[in-house]
């Protein structure tokens, strides 16, 4: 079975990816391999379906350019394929004073990305949209939404098939073997033979680029984030979405509330070190990649640098009434009885042997391959443009 071109991983990245490669170059012979019976069932499937602004990325990276454009599409993409979405903004809100100068950073980078409709609000107008909301300042962020990204990576595959392209469920890659113009992807299901390999493996990403190069020089932690649910009494407390001002030097927006797009309302989430890279629960245990993640070099930098904010999000974790207080913070009305069990995401978060969380996607090109080896949000809300910067690199291959 031969390829021109082999996509491994059935997350929104990936599929965004085939499916931006096939409408580039039509008659591109192309496959894509997901280990699960069905598309999008980790970092896609479990997210909180936020459309990002770009208002928190460094202004020129690949975070805040890939946002800005991927917002953009996702949009043209869902009015064109009618997927419903709702832009119903967010406020970003600080609670004490210390949060100010960051909130004004952040204002003022959400300018800098081109974002010129948000607006500092006074508390006045805070209380107006969300009358329920306790604050100090606040910014008004109109660009943010909320969408289904299943329904989105579900629409990608069908444009993939449509295309001529391959979906192949239930096909873990084992292995890869390098030839001379080519490599061989050992699967779960059988060989096959491909020009170019694109990796967007995502919780395995790291795995999969050491496979293909020896130059991948960082690893795959995985976060954990928890969230709870508000009863469905209680959701008249959040109309919006409502997020704090988040640590600048972690990369994590902290615990806010998110109206979702089936309904209902989200708190959450933590952010703690799941036990294995597809460690939805806490009784999710893998002693090899806990081992791996404990020992790599960087991540006991990131633990001794941050050893109290870690220490506080594990609490949270086992403390509802903890997790409820961070909560009151923002809304000082909710109570833990308010609070129901939700579901969790794991973030795929690459760090680098020095002890840095990367902040930025990271792609990393080799011989036979392209590997997307850090695509953590706004991945999902980026993923149009992601694809179309990987399938950019990898047509150069064709030519």
């Amino acid at each position: 079975m031969k390829y021109d071109a082999i996509v491994i991983g059935g997350g929104i990245v990936g599929l965004a990816t085939a499916y931006q490669s096939l409408l580039k170059k039509p008659g591109l012979k192309l496959l894509l391999l997901e280990k699960e019976s069905g598309l999008s069932a980790h970092q896609t499937g479990n997210n909180s379906g936020v459309i990002h602004s770009g208002l928190y990325y460094k202004p020129g990276s690949l975070k805040a350019r890939n946002c800005i454009k991927g917002y953009q599409m996702l949009l043209d993409f869902c009015d064109q394929e009618e997927i419903p979405y709702e832009l119903c903004g967010k406020v970003v809100v600080a609670t004490e004073e210390e949060q100010k100068p960051p909130l004004e950073n952040l204002y003022n980078r959400g300018l800098e990305n081109g974002l010129d409709k948000i607006s500092r609000i006074s508390i006045p107008e805070l209380k107006e949209i969300e009358p329920h909301v306790q604050g100090i300042a606040a910014v008004k962020v109109p660009y943010t939404g909320i969408i289904d990204y299943k329904q989105v990576a579900e629409k990608y595959g069908d444009k993939i098939r449509e295309l001529g392209g391959e979906i192949k469920l239930s096909t873990k890659v084992m292995s890869i073997r390098e030839g001379q113009g080519s490599s061989t992807v050992i699967t779960s299901q059988g060989e096959y033979e491909t020009k170019l390999i694109l990796n967007c493996a995502g919780l395995y990403s790291d795995k999969m680029a050491r496979k293909t190069s020896d130059d991948v020089d960082l690893k795959i932690i995985p976060f954990r984030g928890e969230y709870f649910k508000l009863v469905p009494e209680k959701e008249y407390l959040v109309k919006h979405l409502i997020y704090p001002v988040p640590d600048p030097n972690f990369p994590f927006l902290g615990v806010h509330f998110t109206r979702m797009m089936k309904g209902g309302i989200e708190a959450g989430p933590n952010a703690v070190l799941a036990f294995r890279r597809e460690g939805y629960k806490k009784s999710q245990i893998h002693l090899g990649e806990l081992t791996e993640s404990l020992m790599w070099p960087g991540f006991q930098k990131v633990a001794m640098k941050y050893w109290k904010t870690g220490m506080g999000e594990m609490y949270r974790s086992f403390s509802k009434a903890a997790f409820t207080r961070a909560l009151q913070k923002l809304i000082p009305e909710i109570e833990s009885k308010d609070l129901v069990d939700g579901g969790a995401g794991v973030r795929a978060q690459a760090c680098d042997r020095s002890g840095g969380l990367l902040d930025d996607f990271a792609i990393i090109e080799a011989r036979h391959a392209i590997n997307v080896c850090n695509a953590p949000s706004p991945a999902a809300t980026s993923s149009l443009s992601i694809g179309d910067t990987v399938s950019s690199l990898a047509l150069k291959r064709f030519q």
